[in-house]
C-alpha cells in the first residue's frame, strides 16, 4: 500500500503559544510585585538601633558648567579649588547633579568629574536633553 504525499503531516514547527502564555503570566507577576515595592505597599517593619549615625543630607546639589567654562554650584559661581573644598565637606552619599552646556569644553567637564572621583562621590547624575 502506497500512501499519498498529500496526507502526510509534517512536524517542522513548534507550537509556541503555551510558552507565550507562561511568559505573559510571569511578566504580570513581576510587574505587579515591582509596583507594590515601588509604591511602598508591601508592609515591612524596620529594625531599630540604639545608636545611629544620622547625617544631614540635603535633597541634592547641582553643579553647572556653562558654555564659557564657568562652574556654578547651586547657581553660585565657584572655581575648581573652591568646588573641591566645598564637595569635600559634604557626605559621600549626597546626590550630585551635573549639568554641562553642550558648547562647553570637554576639559571643563572632565575637571569636575576628576574632583568628584578623587573625593569618591558616587551618587552622581548627569543631566541631558532628549
Amino acid at each position: 500500500m502506497k500512501r499519498c504525499k498529500k496526507h502526510r503531516k509534517r512536524f517542522d514547527e513548534i507550537n509556541v503559544i503555551p510558552f507565550i502564555d507562561i511568559m505573559l503570566v510571569l511578566l504580570v507577576m513581576v510587574l505587579t510585585t515591582a509596583t507594590f515595592i515601588n509604591q511602598g505597599i508591601i508592609p515591612i517593619e524596620l529594625p531599630t538601633a540604639k545608636t545611629t549615625n544620622k547625617q544631614d543630607i540635603q535633597k541634592e546639589i547641582t553643579i553647572y558648567i556653562n558654555d564659557m567654562g564657568k562652574v556654578f554650584i547651586d547657581k553660585q559661581s565657584i572655581d575648581l579649588k573652591q568646588l573641591e573644598k566645598r564637595l569635600s565637606l559634604i557626605s559621600k552619599e549626597q546626590i550630585i547633579i551635573l549639568k554641562s552646556d553642550k558648547d562647553s569644553k570637554f576639559q571643563d567637564f572632565v575637571s569636575v568629574m576628576e574632583i568628584l572621583k578623587r573625593l569618591k562621590h558616587e551618587q552622581l547624575y548627569i543631566v541631558t536633553k532628549e
